[in-house]
């Protein structure tokens, strides 16, 4: 199937001319592209239309799973008939194996599986290896080890009508491929034998495929709800892959151990020689237990150590990833895209993932607790990372220098995206000193009386500062000069947060002061002016990009204005402002030109925390009189279906609704056991 957009929304503004060049890019074979959008210009639309042109899969890398699970939602949207699943860690909870040599503390890893996640991870492997029209949202986990994509290919089995074998062989060849057996409720990976049939779960889904036997064939394929037991169809066929992606066959799993047997003794020789006696013991009984383990159950906690062995690679070869699913041309280059959403977040964090991880392994090594090949089993470097993905486009408003310096490898300036569909332009800059000079006060009491204009005006303000007690002492200050303000910043609630800019939004206060505004995800178009104190100061805060990033809070009110507390220009502010200017200039040249006036976004105000309390308490409560009679027939049956109700929309990445099914299996479970203490 081909991608194809399924939505009433046109490209707009900048991005006619945006989806041309980058589709131009790839077909005249650039490996780095650069789309330099501005806050609220459309980037993902862009990118959803460079998809539909080129038909390729497609890799979106995204810096933290909050993202990847929004990008995921929005390109489910643009492309509902096409495949796009979201594969991120699916670790709840990860505790990594550590050694602090200085206290003499060893670390066990502790880790807590999210199912879920776990199943959605192999319906994106899966879907990479049986259709072309794939869209992966990944977050940077996309690098770290995953099993040999051969051979978990090889080891699945096409499955249809007729297809020649017995109920015997067939839990057989369900346990070869790494399938549980149960006599409980399926789950993802199992299976169980009910009479002549044999139901099963693949990973990637949440129906049951019950295969009905005759003689030395199967009669009957039906798929089966989960939940409900009804009959949903009859397919001719099904693919069914491994339970699990690292799949090792058993010669190999033989000569794997043959080889760590071998490296124990090499470094056990190596340790006695150093006269390291406490790590060559510690060492030795810790291999050989789990030696023991793998030859006697094929699995023993930690074996992921050993995976270098597993994979038949050499010392130092970069491990397979999700990157290996990905298709391939006959040649072995890379055949598909891949977008870095955020670049200039994401690529740092890409390219900082080895290092961390090398530096605990080789002190787990140095002091006995692993095996050297331990250090096999990690993320790739950023230039495995870089020789692994093909032609690539990085979508941010503030490129990093990675990005800029591509650009000037291959003579081609960046991919600008700087109209905004809505007809908004940048705002006005002013650059006023930090201390007391000529006209100008100094920056509070300049900022008093800027504020006062602002609120007089109908508008509002928001206020930067490099601290937390900057903020506070700022916000107790502005209120004894009768300017109605509040604070927020790490240390407040992120419930408290919601309430705040609700309340802000509404006009319940006028001034809002705030210490990294950037993770906030501010979308505040009430706000007309932005000033940023001691906007002169080196560091992160005061950054190239972080200075363009919170200009850009602005960028939502028609007389949107900055002002930037400086005595001096540093490069930093000095390029902010270059820069925001001439996105400035080109924008209003493009209003003028095509006769668009501006408005500010008009935004309905809701009480985010309302939602949060009231109309979901209330989703909650509906439960007692919606399913009263079903609960009081069949409750256990009813709690099942809701739990299945629950995880599905977690799959959808419909958090929202989860939330709510798990109040509502909470509510029901707690009646339930206050009747059970009644009796």
């Amino acid at each position: 199937m081909k991608f194809k957009i399924t939505t009433d929304k046109t490209p707009a503004g900048d991005q006619p001319k945006a989806i041309k060049q980058l589709v131009a890019g790839i077909e005249s074979g650039y490996t780095h592209q650069t789309l330099l959008g501005v806050t609220g210009s459309g980037k993902t639309f862009t990118v959803a239309n460079v998809i539909q042109s080129i038909q390729k899969p497609t890799l979106v890398i995204a810096h933290n799973k909050t993202l990847a699970a929004q990008l995921a939602q929005e390109y489910r949207d643009f492309f509902p008939d096409n495949a796009v699943h979201y594969f991120v860690s699916y670790y709840d909870y990860y505790q990594p194996e550590a050694y602090v040599p200085a206290s003499d503390t060893y670390i066990e890893k502790e880790a807590q599986i999210n199912e879920e996640i776990d199943r959605l991870r192999h319906a994106s492997t899966q879907a990479l290896l049986t259709r072309d029209d794939v869209i992966i949202v990944a977050s940077v986990s996309c690098i770290y080890g995953l099993g040999s994509p051969t051979e978990y290919l090889n080891k699945h089995i096409k499955i249809e009508r007729g297809y020649s074998t017995n109920r015997t062989q067939m839990l057989r060849i369900l346990v070869d491929l790494y399938f549980e057996r149960t006599n409980a409720d399926l789950t993802p990976g199992h299976f169980r034998a009910v009479g002549n049939a044999i139901e099963i779960m693949p990973t990637n889904e949440k129906l049951i495929y019950r295969l009905r036997f005759q003689g030395q064939s199967i009669e009957n394929i039906t798929t089966i709800d989960s939940i409900t037991r009804e009959y949903v169809d009859e397919p001719e066929v099904f693919f069914l892959f491994p339970a699990k992606h690292f799949v090792t066959p058993e010669k190999e799993r033989q000569s794997a151990l043959k080889d760590i047997k071998a490296e124990l003794k090499d470094q056990l020789k190596y340790f006695k020689k150093k006269g390291m006696i406490l790590e060559a013991e510690r060492l030795r009984r810790r291999t050989e237990q789990d030696m023991a383990l793998i030859k006697e159950v094929g699995y023993c906690n930690g074996i992921e150590n050993y995976s270098r062995h597993f994979d038949r690679r050499k010392a130092g070869e970069a491990p397979y990833t999700l990157l290996s699913y990905f298709p391939h041309t006959k040649d072995g280059k890379p055949d598909f895209l891949t977008i870095i959403d955020e670049s200039h977040v994401t690529i740092p964090q890409l390219n900082g993932m080895y290092a961390g991880d090398r530096s605990r392994k080789n002190t787990l090594v140095e002091h006995g607790f692993r095996l050297p090949s331990a250090v096999d089993n990690r993320p790739l470097t950023f230039n495995e990372f870089e020789e692994r993905v093909g032609q690539r486009i990085y979508t941010s408003a503030t490129p990093g220098k990675y990005e800029k310096e591509k650009a000037r490898e291959i003579n081609r300036p960046m991919v600008e995206q700087i109209i905004r569909p809505t007809g908004l332009v940048d705002p006005i800059i002013d650059i006023r000193p930090i201390t007391e000079k000529g006209e100008y006060p100094g920056q509070i009491k300049d900022l008093i009386k800027e504020t006062e204009k602002t609120i007089s005006a109908g508008s509002r303000v928001l206020v930067t500062t490099l601290t937390k007690k900057m903020a506070e002492d700022l916000t107790e200050f502005l209120d004894e000069k009768q300017i109605s303000t509040k604070y927020i910043h790490s240390d407040v609630d992120t419930l408290e947060r919601i309430d705040i800019l609700t309340e802000f939004r509404k006009g319940v206060f006028d001034c809002l002061v705030g210490v990294n505004l950037l993770r906030e995800g501010l979308d505040l178009p009430e706000v007309s002016l932005v000033a940023i104190l001691d906007a002169d100061k080196t560091g992160f805060l005061r950054s190239e990009t972080a200075l363009i990033q919170t200009i850009g809070r602005a960028a939502r009110n028609v007389d949107g204005r900055v002002i930037l507390y400086a005595d001096i220009m540093t490069d930093a502010l000095e390029y902010a402002v270059n820069e925001t200017n001439r996105r400035r200039k080109m924008q209003l040249a493009y209003n003028k030109k095509h006769k668009i006036t501006p408005k500010s976004i008009a935004k309905e105000i809701r009480s985010i925390s309302d939602q949060l309390r009231s109309g979901h308490q209330t989703a909650v409560e509906s439960i007692m009189t919606v399913d009263k009679i079903r609960y009081e027939n069949n409750p256990d049956k009813l709690i099942k279906e809701k739990r299945a109700q629950m995880e599905q929309a977690v799959a959808n990445l419909d958090f929202e609704t989860a939330a709510i099914i798990r109040d509502q299996i909470r509510l029901l479970v707690s009646k339930q056991q206050g009747k059970s203490d009644k009796n």
